[in-house]
């Protein structure tokens, strides 16, 4: 049995996927801006109302610890800017992706970003998985467009057990331990 390349990315996506949906389907409101300790990362309201991701050019050190919400902004952001890239458009500054906030709107959103990425990676040929990409490594010829498909699956993994860590230490540290 042959498998091709675009199929292989598509069942890891898929496989990744499915352990996110276990902790989406899970997600309390309540959880997106609960904060695990005194150094975190994570989404404030502006003036204007609109979430705005806590954010350094440099990467502190210590590394904050990011929230649920921060790091739900940070896989809307780097999946935005994958998917103009993969479909042609200019691609979108960070300050442009706004996070839609706790609960529903987000798990909406991070549902979206899926759809629109299984239709990437449906409409991706061989000779397209050979093409060159200019993200996430945009001075590299020698990076192509199955790289960037293969360290989206990767990325996503990253972030799905993070957001599932943090889930599984909120509700932990809300039960009082039996002596």
């Amino acid at each position: 049995m042959t498998v091709s390349r675009t199929e292989l990315l598509r069942a890891q996506f898929e496989l990744t996927w499915a352990l996110f949906e276990y902790h989406l389907e899970r997600l309390e409101q309540e959880d997106f801006l609960w904060e695990p300790g005194p150094l975190i990362w994570t989404m404030r309201r502006s003036a204007d109302g609109t979430w705005v991701p806590d954010w350094a050019d440099t990467e502190p050190d210590p590394v904050p610890v990011p929230t649920i919400a921060w790091v739900s902004w940070h896989i809307g952001w780097w999946w935005s800017v994958t998917l103009d890239h993969a479909r042609g458009r200019p691609p979108r500054e960070r300050t442009d992706v706004v996070w839609p906030g706790e609960g529903t709107p987000t798990v909406e959103w991070l549902r979206d970003l899926r759809t629109q990425w299984l239709a990437v990676l449906d409409d991706l040929t061989d000779t397209e998985l050979d093409a060159p990409a200019r993200f996430p490594v945009p001075d590299d010829p020698r990076y192509t467009v199955a790289h960037m498909a293969a360290w989206v699956n990767t990325e996503l993994t990253k972030n799905v057990s993070e957001i599932g860590q943090l889930r599984l230490l909120r509700a932990a540290s809300a039960v009082r331990p039996h002596h």
